[in-house]
């Protein structure tokens, strides 16, 4: 039985043992000597591991009496998350390098989020996601304020933090009504306990402050206070790695609890989903119209683009789920794109992040210009770019679940938030004269800004097959 189990946790096993190998590695043989290595073989554990889960084969597993749930939901998401995290450490290095930072503990921290957004993905219990969200969480806290002679990067990891333990808070809160009223923490136990005796007005304020705390984690408006200014005071790599993993690991939690746990009474938590959907698509789209911070811009474009994969899983049905994964799978290539260049922002040989910086680009450098334009257009949702079919994808879900007030919300939203993102266009191709910034750029990002913006134009043929996958892992939740 116990080798049983262990099998199906065999993953988070092995990156684990290799967390704590590296720990020791880089104490024992000169510790920031080492940071590099150690940052590009994470990264290759990363890629490893994902193809491993990948490659794993079909069908639902379960170990430690059902706390744990190796499905393709969760190898689809898991997948997600370990690509996007090896891009991030990959195209990161040289600007930690610049700013000093790049210490040893940076890559296995970064491995140790990653398994507990790996736990998240496979909770089956309330136990087993709250461990999770708990690794997940204190790793980021520290990766947050990581550069410690920046007065901005410590206010940034001291808000996560303070924020962070009051959306944990509130999730106990309704864990602990959840266990009350249900008489167990499994999921398959709380949704058995709903079927046989109806849903009390005791777990359903379980399912509300389970909902809130969640909603925290996926910086949904309202609780996206922590957001904007924990994007604009991180390092910038750290900017990029919260705008991508811990998003998938968190709206893949979302979709387990509410599905897993409470998926026989879809119409008491779809108003909830629904409202924190139209919520965050306006006030994202709204806010960011007067930002003048590149990196605060993109927390609220983060915001607003959690509410239209909320809008999916508003939905309630198989399809709902499958366009969330379509979604956030869209979603973390593009912010990979961008924070690619938004990396290589200097002004002599000083990082920027204002957006008044980028007037003129394109006159220098055309070619990134068109990439950055490209992945700005697809982050607006203009056809016939990716991230026009993702945004297609979960409004016709919401359509065919009955939510067509939301999908019309979501259009409305998204019209209103192109103007922020075409605002850079005209900065780059329309702005005033001044001094451009400097054209150098890494291989690596350049890469990575370059294989993102193909990926919205050539992606748009048959979405690489994600659409197929993200299927099959969306019927493997809802049954």
């Amino acid at each position: 039985m116990i080798s049983q189990n262990i099998s199906v946790v065999m993953p988070e096993i092995a990156l684990a043992i290799f967390a704590m190998g590296a720990l020791m590695f880089g104490v024992y043989t000169g510790k920031d000597r080492t940071a590099p290595f150690l940052t590009w073989l994470t990264a290759a554990v990363f890629v490893v591991l994902g193809f491993w889960i990948a490659l794993s084969g079909a069908g639902d597993r379960t170990a430690f009496g059902g706390m744990f749930v190796d499905d393709g939901f969760a190898r689809f998401a898991k997948v997600t998350i370990l690509l996007s995290a090896a891009a991030i450490l990959i195209m990161s290095q040289d600007h930690m390098a610049k700013l000093g930072i790049l210490k040893f503990e940076y890559p296995i921290l970064i491995a140790l989020s990653v398994i507990g957004m790996m736990m998240m993905v496979s909770a089956g219990d309330l136990m087993a996601l709250y461990m999770g969200l708990e690794l997940q969480s204190l790793s980021l806290y520290v990766v947050a304020s990581l550069h410690r002679d920046d007065t901005r990067s410590t206010e940034a990891g001291l808000k996560y933090f303070v924020l962070g333990a009051l959306s944990s808070g509130m999730l106990l809160y309704g864990a602990s009504l959840t266990y009350g009223y249900a008489g167990t923490t499994l999921f398959s136990g709380i949704i058995a306990t709903a079927g046989e005796e109806g849903i009390s007005l005791g777990l359903l304020f379980g399912l509300v402050f389970l909902t809130a705390g969640l909603a925290f984690k996926v910086s949904a408006a309202p609780f996206h206070m922590w957001t904007p200014d924990v994007y604009e005071g991180s390092p910038t790599p750290i900017t990029a790695l919260f705008a991508t993993a811990p998003k998938v690991a968190a709206m893949a939690l979302f979709a387990r609890v509410v599905h897993d746990a409470f998926g026989s009474y879809v119409g008491d938590w779809q108003q909830i989903v629904a409202f924190l959907a139209v919520i965050s698509m306006f006030l994202g789209a709204i806010a960011a119209i007067g930002q003048t911070d590149i990196k605060r811009l993109m927390a609220y474009s983060s915001i607003a683009h959690m509410g239209f994969a909320l809008m999916g899983l508003a939905a309630g049905t198989v399809e709902g789920v499958q366009a969330m994964l379509i979604y956030m799978a869209i979603y973390v290539t593009m912010n990979i794109g961008t924070f690619a260049f938004i990396l290589s922002m200097e002004k002599d040989g000083v990082a920027v992040t204002s957006i008044s910086s980028l007037n003129q680009f394109a006159s220098k450098e055309p070619t990134k210009a068109m990439a950055l334009l490209l992945l700005m257009f697809s982050l607006a949702g203009i056809p016939p770019l990716l991230g026009f079919f993702g945004k297609y994808t979960v409004l016709l879900a919401a359509v065919d679940g009955g939510l067509t007030w939301l999908a019309i919300a979501g259009v409305i939203a998204s019209v209103i938030g192109a103007f922020y993102y075409l605002r850079i266009v005209y900065f780059m191709y329309f702005g005033k004269e001044t001094d451009a910034l400097e054209g150098g750029m890494p291989m690596v990002q350049y890469g990575f800004l370059m294989v993102s913006a193909i990926i919205m134009l050539a992606g748009i043929v048959n979405f690489f097959g994600v659409e197929g996958m993200a299927l099959a892992a969306a019927e493997s939740l809802v049954r």
